[in-house]
């Protein structure tokens, strides 16, 4: 059964994206690197060990953009939080392994993702560490049996999120790959451009 990888992203506007980014960069400088931070992500994932499927927002305009390339599948995020968006994204994919991502870690490779999905054999979840914190991947053995606590009472944008997702599946077997850095500052823009994936790993 092959897995499935979700990528979540948004539409790239100014003012819509990497906002805390755009304050020190300023939003068309934020939105430009989210762009081709993006593209690059995506074309760096193409991969036959998994089916590639995008999770978009906004829901009213990005089913249609053209922003992104037209075979990849799209789903809506929808409402809610974080944690109800990427909940919703992994039962609406088919049976069997689902990772969900975010569309603006320059350090994800496919080698990253594989070595996830391989954790879900002996593992219920699996986390990509962020060094903030928080996490880059979350997944879970099967996209049908996703926990219903999964990401109840996480504080999302916090250096919690990680344990905070890790304790709302108790009695889970859980396994963390690779830890990255999420660009959120000019700080974190300059050190992920020195951890930029080269050509070998893609």
């Amino acid at each position: 059964m092959k897995p499935t990888l979700v990528v979540m992203i948004k539409e790239p506007r100014p003012g819509r994206v990497k906002t805390r980014l755009a304050r020190d960069i300023g939003t068309i400088a934020a939105k430009w690197w989210f762009h081709h931070q993006s593209a690059r992500l995506l074309r760096r994932l193409r991969d036959p060990r998994w089916h590639l499927v995008l999770a978009v927002s906004p829901d009213s305009t990005a089913l249609s953009s053209r922003v992104w390339p037209a075979d990849l599948p799209r789903l809506a995020q929808g409402g809610g939080n974080l944690g109800d968006r990427m909940a919703r994204m992994m039962r609406a994919t088919a049976p069997g392994p689902v990772c969900v991502i975010g569309a603006d870690i320059p350090g994800i490779t496919g080698p990253a993702i594989w070595r996830a999905f391989r954790a879900l054999g002996p593992a219920d979840a699996v986390f990509g560490p962020a060094e903030d914190g928080g996490y880059w991947l979350v997944g879970i053995r099967n996209a049908a049996q996703v926990p219903a606590t999964l990401f109840d009472g996480v504080r999302w944008s916090t250096e919690h999120a990680l344990a905070d997702t890790i304790a709302s599946i108790p009695g889970r077997r859980t396994a963390l790959v690779d830890s990255l850095v999420d660009v959120d500052t000019v700080a974190d823009l300059r050190r992920a451009d020195l951890l930029q994936p080269r050509a070998a790993d893609h």
